[in-house]
């Protein structure tokens, strides 16, 4: 995607592939830099204080990891330690433990000297497949936008086609293109008239400070909101569809997202607006079905609650305390949205109803291991 003239991805290969370039999200929007990580203990840092986020990204992130590790030690125990580290870093995007074990499978029966370069083989493939199914549900996203968009009331016709969005699932959350917000980069290139309506996402604002960053890159037209303002927006016909990502998604539909969406979901539900989630067949997890008891929900520090990051008028990013000192916060990162709320879920493959019938069907009833 672009950034001031110049195409990026969110990670690539550094020094013939000793190390790993990755953009530090944590500075964004204000500053743009680069991180490199050298170690696996660097890689797993990095994604545990979400320097890179979003489950695909993390995914990528954690199969460079083990890379890095075999580098340093290619021995069986040195291969375990590093898969149990990376996985222990976000326990609910299910894209790092499918990550992690195709490199593992690949490298565990090589002789040890050929480890390192193989798990680099796989990762950059990983990376490759990630890129492709993004652009893919683009495309199948595109369709969509464009048959809402004709479908729309008279009086609506000719007005720019409304998308809200929550967290952040653009390019910034996988190698590139994103998911929810690779159907609007396709509609915004292909000459649509379209409008984002940005959710600020409390208490990382991701949409404030990462949606908006790539959109206002981009040239999307896009307004940030309060988290709050959805529901208010959709019983006023401001949103022709919401669309989303998700972390995890069951093998019967249900979605894992950002903290939030499935209040998102229930208001969309109320007022007949379209809610779509967005993912590539690498955020299925084949092994759960309920998604509310099924979906380990990470609970991240109360700090995140208490404290908001932002640009001082000296132009240094300071962290500011909003509330009473004394009062504790609690700050669960994720939410489960059930399945009977999605219209349809957009994959690589096409899209399908948000149901164990339409996933089995579009993939061929196969499990991802």
């Amino acid at each position: 995607m672009n950034i001031d003239g110049k195409a990026w991805r969110t990670i690539w290969l550094e020094e013939g592939g000793r190390s790993v370039g990755v953009i530090d999200q944590t500075q964004l929007p204000h500053q743009f830099k680069t991180k490199t990580l050298g170690t696996c203990a660097e890689a797993a840092a990095a994604i545990s204080t979400m320097v890179v986020r979003g489950a695909p990204l993390i995914g990528v992130t954690g199969a460079y990891g083990l890379m890095l590790a075999l580098q340093e030690d290619p021995s069986d125990m040195a291969l375990l330690s590093a898969f149990e580290l990376l996985n222990s870093t976000r326990p609910t995007a299910i894209n790092l433990r499918w990550a992690l074990q195709r490199v593992r499978n690949q490298v565990a029966t090589l002789p040890q000297h050929q480890r390192a370069a193989a798990a680099q083989a796989e990762a950059s493939v990983i990376a490759e497949e990630d890129v492709a199914m993004c652009e893919a549900i683009g495309n199948h996203g595109l369709a969509i936008f464009q048959k809402l968009a004709a479908a729309r009331p008279f009086e609506r016709l000719g007005m720019p086609f409304q998308v809200l969005t929550h967290c952040n699932a653009g390019w910034l959350a996988t190698v590139d293109w994103g998911t929810a917000l690779a159907p609007i980069y396709k509609a915004h290139r292909a000459g649509m008239d379209i409008h984002v309506w940005v959710d600020e996402t409390r208490p990382r604002n991701q949409g404030a400070a990462l949606t908006a960053f790539e959109l206002a890159k981009e040239g999307v037209p896009h307004t940030v909101i309060v988290d709050n303002a959805g529901g208010h927006l959709m019983q006023h016909g401001e949103v022709d569809a919401v669309i989303v990502g998700t972390d995890r998604t069951t093998s019967n539909g249900d979605v894992c997202n950002k903290i939030g969406t499935y209040l998102k979901a229930l208001a969309a539900f109320d007022n007949n607006v379209p809610f779509y989630v967005a993912l590539p067949a690498s955020t299925i997890d084949w092994t759960i079905a309920d998604g509310i008891a099924g979906i380990p929900i990470e609970a991240r520090s109360e700090m995140e609650v208490t404290h908001i990051q932002g640009l001082a008028a000296n132009a240094e990013i300071i962290n500011v305390q909003l509330t009473p000192t004394g009062s504790r916060g609690f700050n669960p990162a994720f939410d489960v949205t059930p399945a009977r709320l999605v219209t349809a879920l957009i994959t690589e493959k096409g899209v399908t109803a948000a149901s164990e019938a339409g996933l089995q069907e579009l993939y061929n009833k196969t499990k991802l291991n």
